[in-house]
């Protein structure tokens, strides 16, 4: 019999924590939540007070048979699963299915896999905090009453397959908006002017403060520089400091891994779960910037060892959330005196990342002597202005800075270093420019500063920002897509030695890097939402529903009241926008064509954005074309549409039969011989030349001839697949045993392993509906 039974999430932490305990503790893995909603009719009786039915998941079975058994046989239990309400619910579920109660289990948390952590949360149990555990079940009842009740007026009035969810169609909107806000943007053109100047042999430059819209004033102003000395009206030097950023919260850490090392928000995640299973960092889901006293008594040691006594400065950073309370810490590392952890590259650079910024809260500022010259033209009288810096002392910055994310306004933040000038000094002019800049909108998102935003508005909470975006994602609402840039000229009029002068220049405007895009079907959905929804698309609803969750896990409100209060006024509206609301598809007339004189349409189809041409109101039959990737219904012109008819195309002739190119339901493609071949993704349909047809044939039929391992009676046939090779049968397809070479196989060997994997397959369920009064 065990005497202590240590149930947690996942297996790294199970056997990290497995170190810390005696032998009289056996660790295991729940592997996750061991039940969910049930996906079926019945998962939410709504008349029963919102009473869920929970399951436990096929592939979690033989999991839960094996804790059962190992629970009935342990004298106590120790629900040991992450200390937040997922955590809690983890614990809650386990509790109910293994048959646990008050005097057999007890509920155990802490927020750093360390041997005092675990030592000291055994030493202190408690009970399982049920309104955490509310708090959980109203969000998941909540967000699938309505993904399920939305999600089918979707599908009659926009388009089949579509989702809509509380959060992620909130985030969605955020994109969408952002998203025209550029379109709509009127960029505007003005010069700025800059004077390079030489004083005791420094070179500098110093900056006129206004901007000139018109060329005409630009030459205006260089006309009256000449012939001019330019004298220091004024020397000021002003003492400052820069302060260190608070600890990592999730999404902080989320934007700066994204800035500094280019993950992805759910990569970020991914890599700090590892480091936290592992006991290198504290638990990576919390919006608290606090540091234990243990902790920032451990980062003042290492900071005085490393850097001396007058680099630390002990700081206690407040928390600005309310929703905070659950999370004790910051993300901050375990043992400060370890100063590189992880199992690969990637893990030791975020680690690094949270080192740092770990330590660098804890120093000292930067002391920092600004300088700031005005210098005086004098045969106009305007003044110039130049700024310079000197950093005195380096404090935090020896460790630490923070980037700062992508803005609409010119970076400036490059201070140099200015030579000594007192007023009266009169400088060498070397030149003077007239260079002509663009305003720019706002930037469309990225991941980090989506959750920057959506942190901000109240929108989500730590565990829910990742999800949020990898579902917008998969769902096909948003494309994450770098985007080449187009060329544009742009003007220098320059003032040397008294001659003016002038070039063109050309840059890229408009270049985006891994940035967030709303597609066609994301933006339609979300006008729709708007027009009928508007309560579940409003940034304000969706925050108050994050504080009545944090109040249920406070005890302050009752789960099922606040879902009562909501659900009812929703369901409504839900029948009467099914009732009532007109079919959309965010058709757009994009003109007349110049041939058949038909209407072009650019609108949402069933299979996805396209361009019709003709109503089908008289004789002539509509046709269509897809649209091409980086295309939208919003942005489309007549003229783009009508190249879209382009295909398909004919190239020439192969094996004595033509090849002709065309886009189908299933992307571009080529045809030949009544057989087909998929275009890769850089190929362009409307370029793809003749021999590059011609290899990707060849190169299909190779893999076609490579894919055959045998063919045997009974229509079964042993192929090579994307994840290796399986048997095949009437078109379904049976996974081999490991262990087994497909070479081999023998008929008798192929039925005996169809017939078992028929055995032990399961029925799939329908998805959750609303049950009929």
């Amino acid at each position: 019999m065990t005497k202590n039974l240590v149930i947690v999430e996942s297996p790294a932490k199970a056997k990290t924590i497995e170190k810390f305990l005696g032998s009289d503790f056996t660790v295991k893995s729940c592997f996750g939540h061991i039940r969910d909603l049930d996906k079926g009719d019945d998962a939410i009786k709504i008349s029963d007070n919102f009473k869920p039915t929970y399951i436990v998941p096929s592939d979690k079975k033989s999991v839960v048979a094996e804790l059962k058994n190992l629970a009935k046989n342990s004298e106590t239990v120790w629900l040991a699963s992450d200390e937040d309400r997922e955590g809690e619910a983890i614990s809650w579920h386990l509790s109910e299915v293994l048959g646990l109660n008050a005097k057999n289990s007890k509920r155990i948390v802490f927020h750093e896999i360390t041997k005092p952590a675990i030592l000291k949360a055994i030493e202190n149990p408690r009970e399982i905090d049920k309104n955490l555990v509310d708090a959980q079940q109203a969000r998941r009842l909540l967000d699938r009453i309505v993904g399920f009740e939305l999600s089918p007026v979707l599908w009659k009035k926009v388009k089949p397959a579509l989702s809509a969810g509380r959060v992620q169609s909130v985030a969605v909107r955020l994109i969408v908006e952002r998203e025209r806000q550029i379109t709509d943007f009127v960029t505007k053109s003005a010069y700025k002017i800059v004077a390079e100047f030489e004083f005791n042999n420094k070179k500098f430059n110093a900056e006129l403060p206004e901007r000139f819209d018109k060329r005409e004033d630009a030459i205006k102003f260089l006309e009256s520089c000449k012939n001019s000395e330019f004298i220091v009206e004024s020397v000021e030097i002003k003492p400052g400091t820069k302060k260190p950023s608070a600890p990592f919260t999730t999404s902080t850490l989320q934007q700066e891994a994204s800035r500094k090392l280019g993950f992805s928000v759910s990569q970020t995640m991914t890599l700090a779960q590892k480091l936290y299973e592992e006991g290198h960092i504290t638990y990576m889901r919390t919006d608290s910037v606090n540091l234990s006293e243990l902790a920032i008594s451990a980062a003042k040691s290492e900071i005085v060892n490393n850097y001396g006594e007058k680099y630390s400065k002990p700081r206690r950073y407040q928390t600005k959330s309310n929703s905070a309370q659950e999370a004790h810490e910051a993300i901050r590392p375990t043992y400060f005196e370890k100063q590189t952890a992880g199992a690969d590259a990637q893990q030791k650079k975020l680690y690094d990342l949270i080192w740092k910024r770990t330590i660098a809260s804890q120093m000292s500022e930067a002391e920092i002597e600004r300088t700031e010259v005005k210098i005086k033209i004098s045969n106009n009288g305007k003044i110039l202005l130049t700024i310079g810096e000197v950093i005195k002392f380096d404090g935090f910055l020896k460790v630490y800075l923070e980037d700062k994310d992508e803005t609409s306004v010119e970076d400036e933040s490059q201070l140099s270093v200015l030579p000594a000038m007192k007023k009266g000094d009169i400088l060498k002019n070397l030149l003077i420019t007239a260079t002509q800049r663009f305003t720019k909108p706002q930037p469309r998102y990225t991941e980090a500063s989506l959750v920057k935003d959506m942190e901000e508005l109240g929108i989500g909470r730590p565990s829910t920002y990742a999800p949020t975006i990898t579902t917008i994602l998969k769902r096909g609402y948003v494309e994450k897509e770098s985007r080449e840039g187009i060329k544009r000229n742009y003007e220098i009029i320059k003032l040397k030695d008294n001659i003016i002068s002038d070039e063109i220049k050309t840059e890229i405007t408009g270049a985006e890097k891994n940035k967030l895009f709303p597609t066609d079907i994301g933006t339609v959905v979300t006008d729709y939402l708007l027009k009928n929804f508007i309560q579940i698309m409003d940034y304000n609803f969706t925050a108050n529903v994050e504080k009545e969750f944090d109040e249920i896990a406070q005890g302050m409100i009752e789960w099922t009241k606040m879902l009562n209060e909501f659900y009812h006024p929703f369901h409504n509206l839900i029948d009467s926008t099914m009732k009532i609301s007109e079919k959309v598809t965010g058709e757009r007339d994009l003109g007349i064509h110049p041939i058949t004189k038909q209407p072009v349409f650019a609108k949402i189809g069933r299979f996805g954005p396209m361009i019709q041409v003709g109503d089908g109101t008289d004789e002539i039959k509509p046709v269509f074309a897809r649209l091409k990737k980086g295309q939208s219904i919003e942005k489309i012109t007549l003229d783009e549409a009508l190249e879209l008819f382009e295909l398909p195309r004919t190239l020439d002739e192969f094996e004595q039969k033509p090849i002709k190119v065309g886009v189908g339901r299933f992307g571009p493609y080529i045809q030949h011989n009544n057989k087909f071949y998929s275009l890769a993704k850089t190929d362009d349909p409307y370029q793809i030349s003749y021999e590059r047809a011609i290899e990707l044939i060849n190169e299909k039929r190779k893999a076609e001839a490579e894919k055959v391992i045998l063919v045997l009676p009974e229509n079964i046939s042993v192929l090579n697949g994307r994840y290796g090779p399986y048997i095949t049968q009437n078109k379904e397809n049976y996974k081999i045993p490991k262990g087994i070479e497909p070479k081999s196989l023998t008929l008798e060997q192929c039925l005996k392993i169809i017939e078992e994997a028929k055995n032990n397959s399961t029925p799939k369920k329908t998805f959750y509906k609303k049950s009929k009064k």
